[in-house]
């Protein structure tokens, strides 16, 4: 019994050596590739840096590119603006003189046509009928088909049995 319990101590004490040995080496081991990964980390960034300055650079650029393109697109737009406010004023002129010219031949028109037409207090009526004669001091129209009437104070035909 006195042997059985002194190989088990060995095999403890033994493992426990070789335990120790192992992680020395791979504490080493982790060091190194620590070491490695550190470095590869450390030039993955540089390189990420250097892109980034490029990158940043190349939108600078583009920006810079596009905001000229947009004053000379605002340019050019505002010049076709002015070109076509100046053609909308030369037609507005010609237009407002073609609107006076009418106005002015209207008014004579107005005024011949008024000259021809006598006042009276009677309507018109709205067909052209032919006066025949008198009845109670108002004109008497004959109507297309022989009907015979007279315009009222209201303005309205009042028809005349023969």
């Amino acid at each position: 019994m006195k042997k059985l319990v002194l190989i088990c101590l060995l095999v403890v004490f033994s493992s426990n050596f070789y335990a120790q040995e192992t992680t020395k080496a791979a504490k080493s081991k982790t060091e190194t590739s620590a070491k490695k990964a550190k470095s590869t980390a450390d030039k993955a960034s540089a390189d990420a840096k250097k892109e980034a300055a490029k990158s940043k650079k190349a939108a600078d650029d583009a920006k810079e590119a596009s905001s000229k393109a947009k004053k000379e697109a605002a340019d050019k737009t505002k010049k076709t603006a002015d070109k076509e406010a100046a053609k909308a004023k030369s037609d507005a002129k010609k237009a407002t003189k073609a609107a006076d010219n009418a106005d002015a031949s209207a008014k004579s028109a107005k005024k011949a046509a008024a000259k021809t037409v006598k006042e009276t207090n009677e309507k018109a009526p709205k067909t052209p009928d032919k006066v025949t004669g008198e009845y109670n001091g108002k004109k008497v129209y004959t109507g297309p088909k022989g009907g015979k009437y007279y315009i009222n104070k209201n303005g309205n035909k009042t028809y005349i049995q023969d």
